[in-house]
Parts: structure tokens; C-alpha cells; sequence
């Protein structure tokens, strides 16, 4: 009895310890805490979404999905192959080419109007909190921190580990001008040595002039947050950047709902819509996009080009690692009113303004 003791006095001390180490980040307090407060999106002590948002679905059970996500096979879940992409050396793009560039999952760098935005960066090599586990794919980590020019605007939708990367973020201190991100996020940068004046927190629906030709917009999604045992004390969003000429929605994660067609209303039409497409699962179908949702999302934006994101390095839901692009590709195809699909290797060069740019299917042949 005495040894079971101090074995489980040990790991709890081990526990313990580690749920205080810097990457769990810090939740928001003092002033920060009263201005969530006053949010239209806090209630009941935690952010909600605009619609009601069950963690699950109808008919599942945590145990189950929980035993099925761990002990399930799932073929190809995790490719065989090295995923192809292009190591494009960013420092020689000109700052006023309007482009993009995608480094798996859902992190990218966008130049428009002679500004540098960084979404979302993930370059650890790991979307976990424990190194090691939900590790990239092989050869979807081909670019550091080291390969990007100073950056103006880091924008982060959300503080999952998926998007917001520990240590991605501290190697990013020293190029990035000013982060802007949700609600209460702002608590884990000023904690890990951002200055407060370089943190910008917005509630959805508030906009914020970058320039004179260079609007960005917080706008809703259908999600959640936290980095620990703590959920919702953080907003999600997705943003809407804009010129006079350009419009592009920068998703985030999110599950179907009328917020789509709301902020096609308000902003559309977009020139460009990254829609999170990937890691979607029929139990936890209201926070992330089914495939068959990207395509009605995409048509209540009000989008001209769409980007599905949100694939293609993480394992992190129970699906073939391609699958998410096939069934969009496919779904897409059969629409009475198909849309140009963006789909681009690693590090390929998305031409923001160039509406003729092709694409290639480059997941064909990976196995």
C-alpha cells in the first residue's frame, strides 16, 4: 500500500510539473479577463459559439469516440510516401508580389499590399503538447522559422496546438512587427514574452486598418479553444483581409453553420476563400467542416477561388491522410456550379490576382 502511495504521489508530482511547463501557455486575467467579460460571445463564464455546439454529435459518447480515435486502424491514415513540395527561398520574393505560400495543414504566408502575414505557423514538427506524438508527415516540414523574411502581421485564429505552436512562436519573436489574434490568445504571447503593445486582441466583427488600402476583418467560426484541461476561456475567429481591389477569407477551424452565408453577406464576394477542410469525423461533425460542407461553404461565402486547408501533415482525425482533397475535388466536380479549386504543393507560389493559375492533383500517386 505504502509503495502504491508514493508511486502515485510521484506521478501526480510528474503531472503536476508538467502542466506548468510555458507551452500550456497562461488563461487570461486582470484587465484582459474584464474586457472578455464584456464580450457578446462570453457567457456562463466561457465563450460560445453563435449557434448551440455540441461537442459531439448526436448518438456518440466520449468512451466510444475516444476508443476509436486511439485503437482504431485506419488505413494510409499516415502516408507511406514523403509528401512533395517546393522549397521556394521566400527572402527573394519582392514584397510587392501579392502571393501565397502553404506549409501544410492550415499555417501559410501571404504578401499583399507590400505587407507579410504569417497564419497560423506550425514548424515544430509536432501538433501535440508531447513531443513526439501527432508527428508531421515525412517531408511536410521542409521550412523553419529561419526561411521566412520579417514578418508584419502574425494572425492566429485560435489557440490549439495545431495552430498555435510553442515553440514555432518563440523562434518568431524576433521577426514578427505585431500579432493578431482572438479574444483572450493575447494571454499566452504576453506570457511567453511578447510586448503587450505588439498584441492586438479583437472579438468577431471588428476591424482593424493595416494600411490605407489594407483592412483586416475578425469574423466568426464554429469552434473551440484551450490548451489544457481549461476550454472556451479564449475566442476563435477567422479574419476577412481586404484591398480595394481583393478580397481573402483566412477560415480557420470551423464546422458548417449560418455563420458562412453571414460573412458572405457582409464582405462577399471573395476573391479567395481558405475553407478548413480535414480532420473531420461524423462525431464531432459541428467543428470541423465535412467535405460536403466545404462545397456549401464555399458557395454561401460567395467565393470565386477556394483553398481547402487544414490537411495533408497532421494525423488528427480518422480518415486517410488524402481524403479530405479527393472527396472536395470530387464533390466539387459533380456541383451544378463547380469552383476553381486552389491546391498547391508545399511551398508552391499561390498568385493571389492570378485567376488562370492551374493546379495539379499532386496527392494522386502518393500513397
Amino acid at each position: 500500500m505504502v509503495t502504491f502511495l508514493i508511486l502515485l504521489f510521484v506521478l501526480v508530482l510528474i503531472a503536476y510539473n508538467f502542466l506548468r511547463h510555458p507551452k500550456f501557455g497562461k488563461k487570461p486575467s486582470g484587465e484582459r479577463l474584464a474586457l472578455i467579460q464584456k464580450s457578446p460571445q462570453y457567457k456562463n463564464g466561457k465563450f460560445e459559439n453563435q449557434n448551440f455546439t455540441p461537442d459531439l454529435a448526436e448518438g456518440a459518447n466520449y468512451f466510444s469516440v475516444s476508443y476509436e480515435f486511439f485503437f482504431k486502424k485506419v488505413e494510409r491514415k499516415i502516408p507511406a510516401d514523403l509528401i512533395p513540395s517546393i522549397k521556394t527561398n521566400l527572402h527573394e520574393i519582392p514584397v510587392n508580389q501579392d502571393v501565397l505560400a502553404w506549409f501544410g495543414h492550415s499555417s501559410y504566408f501571404i504578401q499583399l499590399e507590400g505587407k507579410r502575414f504569417l497564419i497560423d505557423p506550425v514548424f515544430s514538427g509536432n501538433a501535440s503538447p508531447i513531443s513526439g506524438t501527432t508527428k508531421a508527415f515525412k517531408g511536410t516540414d521542409v521550412y523553419t522559422v529561419d526561411d521566412l523574411p520579417e514578418i508584419d502581421y502574425l494572425l492566429i485564429t485560435h489557440d490549439h496546438y495545431d495552430h498555435l505552436d510553442y515553440e514555432t512562436i518563440l523562434k518568431l519573436k524576433a521577426k514578427t512587427r505585431k500579432v493578431i489574434t482572438a479574444l483572450g490568445v493575447g494571454s499566452h504571447f504576453e506570457f511567453w514574452g511578447f510586448e503587450k503593445e505588439n498584441i492586438i486582441e479583437k472579438d468577431w466583427y471588428e476591424k482593424i486598418e493595416l494600411d490605407e488600402n489594407l483592412i483586416l476583418h475578425t469574423t466568426p467560426s464554429r469552434h473551440f479553444s484551450g490548451r489544457s484541461f481549461t476550454r472556451c476561456n479564449t475566442l476563435w475567429t477567422s479574419f476577412v483581409l481586404e484591398t480595394n481591389d481583393f478580397k481573402i477569407y483566412l477560415g480557420g477551424d470551423s464546422g458548417y453553420d449560418s455563420h458562412f452565408a453571414e460573412i458572405g453577406q457582409k464582405f462577399g464576394p471573395f476573391d479567395i476563400a481558405l475553407i478548413d477542410n480535414g480532420q473531420y469525423n461524423k462525431n464531432w461533425k459541428y467543428i470541423h467542416n465535412m467535405p460536403e460542407d466545404v462545397i456549401k461553404a464555399m458557395h454561401d461565402l460567395k467565393a470565386k477561388r477556394v483553398f481547402p486547408v487544414h490537411s495533408s501533415k497532421f494525423a488528427l482525425a480518422l480518415h486517410a491522410w488524402d481524403e479530405p482533397l479527393k472527396k472536395v475535388t470530387e464533390l466539387n466536380r459533380l456541383h451544378e456550379k463547380p469552383l476553381p479549386l486552389i491546391t498547391p504543393l508545399i511551398g508552391e507560389i499561390v498568385e493571389l490576382k492570378n485567376e488562370k493559375q492551374e493546379f495539379k492533383q499532386w496527392w494522386n500517386g502518393v500513397n
